[in-house]
C-alpha cells in the first residue's frame, strides 16, 4: 500500500490524518478550503491537498497517488461530495471506507426542538416568528435566511473566521455584531453566553453529532430558554465510527507490516526517485522535524490537573493539552469540566483500569488523563505513575490550581504555613492537626462531613476554633460559610466541599513525657512518666506508625504514642472493662482520636487488626510468647519494646529473644527516684526498677 487518502472535512478526518502520520503511514489529507489546510501540518508522512474535486478529478487523484485505501471523513451534510468520493473509488478499483460521525443525543424536552428537512424550511418557519435568531449552519447557506423580515438585525450568524467568508457574509447584509466569526466546536457555556448576550429566542443548527458540539447546543438552548430549529441530516450511507476505522487500519497495518507501506521511496514522497540510505533518511527526518513537521508521534499520556472543576479554572497549558489530545480519560466531573464535545473519552478514575484501557487501544496516540485540582495534592497521579510504567508511553505532568490555593485566596489567608489534610475517602486525624497548627486545611467527603467535623471539634475541646467551609469551589453556585463549630454544626452542605480551621491558641511544640497527674487514673495500673517517655522513645515511632499497646491499662502509653504518631493509629488492647473505660476518657481528654480501644485478651484480641509497624507490651497476662509470635506473623520486621517489673517475666523475655526470629537491641534496667519534700529537706523516694527490652523482627 503506497498511501492512504483521507477526505478530511471534519474533526475526525483531521484526527485520522494525524494518527496515520504518527504511525508512519504515508497519508494525503484532502480539504476543500485554504482554511482547512491551516488546520493540518505537513510532514514527511502527511501531505495536504487543497481544493474541491468532482468525481472524475477524485478518480484521477487516487490513481496518481497510487492509493490502496480511501477514507471518506467528509461532513455528514456533504452528501454530494461523499457520493462522488464513493463512486470515484469504485471507478479506480480502490478500497473505500466511510467514517460516520456519531449522532447526538436526541432526548430533548417536548416543545424544545422544531425539526425541519432543509435550511429553506428553517427560514420559512422563522419568517413567522418574532425575536432574535442565532444561526450556526454555516456561511454557504446564509443567503436563504435573507427572506426573514429584518434579518439584518434579527439574525446573528456564526461562521468560520476567514476573510473570504466574512466578505461574502457582509455582501449579504450580515455585519457588525450580527456577524460572529469563530472556529468551533463550542462549549455549552459559550453557546449559552452567546444566546443570552444577543437575547436570542431561536437557535438554528444541524445535527452535527457529538464531535460537532450538537449536544452542547441543545443544553445551552435549554439554559437560555431558546427554541432549537433543527435541520435534519440527509440519509446516511453505511459506515464506521472513528474508533472502528482505527481498528480496521490497525488490522491492515499488522497484516502488511514489512511491505511497501514503510518503503523509503514513499517516505521521501518519491520526489527525486532516489532511495535514501537509513542514515540519509534519519537526517532528512531531523531536518523536517526542525521545520515543525513531526515524523514519529510517540504515544504520550499527559496527567492534567483541571483545577476546581470548570473550564475557567484550567491553566492555558492544561486547555491546550486537552485540545490536542485524541482521547480524554477521567471521572465524569473532570470530563464535563474539560469539555468532551469533539473528543473520544473514557469515563474512569481507577489507575489500573485506565492503564489497561490505554494498552488495549493503540489507536490513541495523545491521551490526557484529567485529575481534579492539582496532580500533586491528594491526587490519583501517584498510582497512575505506577500503573502506566512499562506501557512504553511518554508520561507528562501538568499542574493545576489546587483547592487549598484557591480557597485560601478567596479567604485572603496565606497558605504557606497551613497544615494540609484530606478526609476524602481516607482516615485523617484532623483533631491532632488542629491542636498543633494555627491553620489546618482539609478536603471533606460527603454532605454530612461538615457536621461530623464540627461535632468532633467540640467533643475534643476545640469549640473555640473558627471554621471556614467552601462548597462547589469554582462553580457558579460557589458558597463560603464561616463560623464556630457550634454555629455550623447543623447546616446543610454540598458533598463537594473543603474546610479551613483556624486555631490561634494551638500548641506547636512536641508533647511528650506527660505528667502522671494529667491522666485519669482509677484503679488501673499506669506506666510512670519517665519510663513511659523512655519506652516510647525506644520505639522510634514515625508520624504514620500503626502501633499496638498490649495491656494498655489507663492508656497513658497509648496517649503518648498517639501524640507522636499523629498521622498513624494506636490500638489499645486491654482485657479489663474498667481500664477500657479509662482509656476512652483519656483519649478524649488529650484529644487523640487516633486511638482505638480494643477490649479483650491478647493475642486473641489482635487477630483482626491491621498489621502493626510497632508494638509496646506493658502487660502480657502470661501470654508473652504467643503475643510476640502473633506480632511477628503480622509483620516479620516489627519493632517492639517490652516493659517488665518481675524477674520471672524478664526470664521469659530473654528466652523469647533466644528462640524467636528477633534481633535483640538492648535490655535496660531503669531505676527512678523522685525527691519528696520533708520540711526543709528533700528525700529521694525510689520507684520499682523497670526492665525495658528493645528488639525487632528479623534474623542474624
Amino acid at each position: 500500500m503506497k498511501s492512504v487518502i483521507v477526505f478530511a472535512g471534519t474533526i475526525e478526518g483531521r484526527m485520522l490524518s494525524e494518527y496515520l502520520c504518527g504511525r508512519q503511514v504515508p497519508a494525503v489529507a484532502c480539504v476543500a478550503t485554504e482554511y482547512g489546510e491551516t488546520l493540518l501540518k505537513e510532514s514527511a508522512y502527511l501531505k495536504v491537498h487543497t481544493g474541491r474535486m468532482d468525481r472524475e478529478q477524485i478518480k484521477k487523484f487516487i490513481l496518481e497517488k497510487g492509493a490502496a485505501l480511501v477514507v471518506d471523513a467528509t461532513h455528514p451534510y456533504a452528501a454530494v461530495v461523499s457520493r462522488n468520493v464513493s463512486l470515484a473509488c469504485e471507478d479506480a478499483g480502490t478500497e473505500y471506507i466511510r467514517l460516520i460521525r456519531k449522532s447526538g443525543n436526541r432526548n430533548w424536552e417536548s416543545g424544545q426542538v422544531v425539526e425541519v428537512s432543509t435550511v429553506e424550511e428553517a427560514a420559512a418557519y422563522l419568517k413567522e416568528t418574532e425575536g432574535n435568531i442565532l444561526v450556526t449552519t454555516g456561511s454557504k447557506e446564509l443567503a436563504r435566511y435573507t427572506v426573514i423580515p429584518d434579518y439584518e438585525t434579527r439574525v446573528f450568524a456564526r461562521v468560520l473566521s476567514t476573510g473570504e467568508v466574512a466578505l461574502a457574509c457582509e455582501k449579504l447584509g450580515f455585519r457588525g455584531k450580527n456577524l460572529i466569526c469563530m472556529q468551533g466546536p463550542f462549549s455549552e457555556e459559550l453557546n449559552t453566553a452567546m444566546l443570552r448576550q444577543f437575547d436570542c429566542r431561536y437557535l438554528v443548527t444541524k445535527e452535527t453529532g457529538k464531535a460537532g458540539g450538537f449536544e452542547e447546543k441543545i443544553r445551552a438552548a435549554r439554559k437560555a430558554g431558546a427554541k432549537v430549529v433543527l435541520v435534519g441530516r440527509p440519509p446516511e450511507q453505511e459506515g464506521y465510527s472513528y474508533e472502528e476505522v482505527i481498528q480496521i487500519l490497525e488490522k491492515q497495518l499488522g497484516e502488511r507490516k514489512g511491505e511497501d507501506i514503510f518503503s523509503l521511496e514513499t517516505r521521501c514522497g518519491a520526489e527525486t526517485g532516489k532511495e535514501l540510505s537509513a542514515s540519509e533518511q534519519r537526517e532528512t527526518d531531523r531536518e523536517k522535524d526542525s521545520r515543525g513537521g513531526w515524523i514519529v508521534k510517540e504515544r504520550t499520556v499527559t496527567l492534567v490537573g483541571v483545577g476546581m472543576g470548570t473550564a475557567r479554572g484550567m491553566t492555558v497549558e492544561a486547555t491546550e493539552a486537552v485540545r490536542e489530545a485524541d482521547l480524554l480519560i477521567g471521572a465524569e466531573r473532570m470530563l464535563r469540566a474539560a469539555g468532551i464535545q469533539n473528543k473520544s473519552f473514557y469515563q474512569e478514575y481507577d489507575a489500573q483500569r485506565i492503564a489497561d484501557y490505554i494498552k488495549a487501544h493503540p489507536e490513541y496516540t495523545s491521551i490526557a488523563v484529567l485529575l481534579s485540582g492539582d496532580i500533586g495534592f491528594y491526587s490519583g497521579a501517584k498510582k497512575l505513575y505506577e500503573a502506566l510504567n512499562g506501557l512504553g508511553c511518554e508520561i507528562r505532568s501538568l499542574c493545576g490550581i489546587s483547592s487549598v490555593v484557591y480557597f485560601c485566596g478567596k479567604l485572603r489567608i496565606p497558605w504557606e504555613d497551613v497544615c494540609l489534610k484530606s478526609a476524602h475517602g481516607r482516615k485523617a486525624n484532623l483533631i491532632g492537626a488542629v491542636k498543633t497548627h494555627e491553620k489546618t486545611f482539609t478536603i471533606l467527603s460527603g454532605a454530612d462531613s461538615v457536621g461530623k467535623l464540627c461535632r468532633e471539634l467540640q467533643e475534643y475541646g476545640l469549640s473555640g476554633v473558627k471554621v471556614h467551609v467552601g462548597e462547589r469551589l469554582g462553580y457558579e453556585e460557589e458558597k463560603i460559610t464561616s463560623g464556630s463549630p457550634g454555629e455550623l454544626e447543623d447546616g446543610t452542605y454540598d458533598g463537594l466541599c473543603v474546610a479551613l480551621i483556624e486555631h490561634p491558641a494551638y500548641f506547636g511544640g512536641i508533647e511528650t513525657c506527660v505528667d502522671d497527674e494529667a491522666f485519669l487514673r482509677g484503679k488501673a495500673p499506669m506506666t510512670k512518666s519517665e519510663i513511659r517517655s523512655l519506652s516510647v522513645a525506644k520505639l522510634r515511632l514515625t508520624r504514620d506508625a500503626v502501633v499496638y499497646d498490649v495491656g494498655a491499662g489507663t492508656g497513658s502509653v497509648s496517649v503518648e504514642m498517639a501524640l507522636m504518631a499523629v498521622d498513624g493509629e494506636v490500638y489499645a488492647i486491654e482485657r479489663k472493662e474498667e481500664a477500657c473505660s479509662l482509656i476512652e476518657k483519656n483519649k478524649q481528654h488529650f484529644g487523640t482520636p487516633n486511638i482505638q480501644v480494643i477490649p479483650g485478651l491478647a493475642p486473641g484480641a489482635m487477630e483482626g487488626l491491621p498489621a502493626p509497624t510497632h508494638a509496646f507490651i506493658g502487660g502480657s497476662a502470661g501470654n508473652l510468647r504467643e503475643i510476640m509470635e502473633c506480632l511477628l506473623r503480622k509483620n516479620p520486621k516489627i519493632r517492639m519494646v517490652i516493659n517488665t517489673v518481675t524477674l520471672e517475666t524478664i526470664g521469659e523475655v530473654t528466652e523469647c529473644l533466644k528462640t524467636l526470629p528477633v534481633l535483640e537491641e538492648e535490655i535496660l534496667s531503669v531505676s527512678i527516684a523522685k525527691a519528696k519534700g520533708l520540711g526543709q529537706y528533700h528525700l529521694m523516694m525510689g520507684q520499682n526498677p523497670i526492665y525495658i527490652v528493645t528488639c525487632r523482627g528479623g534474623s542474624l
